[in-house]
């Protein structure tokens, strides 16, 4: 036995046009024009080999063949939407995953937690942290937000949000920040900088963008994670290079100062989420990042 069936498009605009016995009120329904309805009604008719319509004065009115399929496209079309509502229930009321690095948790997104859930009620959040590698494509991982240099993945759909600002900061406990704070960064070629054994590379970059030579700097106590380094900058251990982002709040604050700004560098803040999968919350989390940001 045959398992085909006629368009579902042509179904759906058949079951419509059939409840309201008329071509131009279904147009008007679907948003479509008068002919694209007549249309997919000669194309359904073509298809199973009987006439649904017939002429009736200056409207139509169904044949018995079109009163049959009415009342069961009705039937299937109406147990179809109930089920997809149901799923979509469902999706909406699932948790969404979302994997951020601890050190981005920690200084920018658990204080604006609140906001958050306040502005985005039906996103059931739950958070992972992690220091390590992140893995976008990890089973379970709704969305994963991290700073990573483009081109994107195609497996992958990137919401990019901010691009990434590095510079160096210190406590106003650090036993040299009054002097510090006075001078160009070519200072920082007299101090053991602070830096993360995760980003080696980062007193580098901020370096060769500032016009400094980079080989004359040199590397103080090394932290495995970037958590740990701004942590030891906070206590005035001595100077950190960091992303602008997460520590904004600090120097707002007056914790941490930061007197030769911020460069931008290749990388960029950005949401990422399997593209197999829905995008609905994920465009809406993308929305709210950006506005917040």
């Amino acid at each position: 036995m045959s398992r085909d069936l006629p368009s579902l498009n042509a179904l759906r605009v058949f079951e419509t046009a059939a409840q309201l016995e008329s071509v131009s009120q279904a147009a008007e329904v679907l948003h479509v024009t008068h002919g694209a309805v007549s249309r997919q009604i000669r194309m359904l008719e073509s298809e199973l080999g009987v006439v649904l319509f017939e002429k009736a004065g200056r409207g139509v009115q169904l044949t018995p063949a079109g009163r049959r399929l009415r009342d069961v496209s009705r039937e299937a079309l109406d147990s179809l939407r109930a089920v997809c509502a149901e799923l979509s229930q469902d999706q909406a009321s699932a948790p969404f995953l979302l994997a951020c690095p601890g050190s981005l948790l920690a200084r920018w997104f658990i204080p604006r937690l609140d906001r958050l859930n306040a502005e985005l009620p039906a996103l059931n959040l739950h958070l992972s942290a992690s220091e390590g590698e992140m893995d976008p494509r990890k089973p379970g991982v709704s969305a994963t937000l991290l700073f990573a240099e483009p081109p994107w993945p195609a497996d992958m759909q990137v919401y990019p949000l901010l691009p990434e600002r590095i510079g160096p900061v210190f406590s106003p406990r650090y036993v040299r920040a009054a002097l510090l704070e006075r001078q160009p960064a070519k200072a920082l070629v007299d101090e053991a900088l602070l830096h993360t054994l995760s980003r080696p590379s980062a007193w580098t970059d901020w370096a060769m963008a500032s016009g400094l030579t980079p080989q004359r700097l040199r590397q103080g106590q090394g932290f495995e994670h970037l958590y740990y380094l701004l942590e030891a900058a906070l206590s005035g251990l001595g100077v950190a290079i960091a992303p602008q982002l997460l520590v904004a709040d600090d120097i707002a604050s007056g914790r941490l100062l930061a007197p030769w700004g911020f460069v931008e560098t290749s990388n960029q803040l950005a949401l990422w989420s399997p593209a197999r999968q829905p995008q609905t919350q994920v465009r809406q989390l993308a929305q709210w990042l950006e506005a917040n940001l």
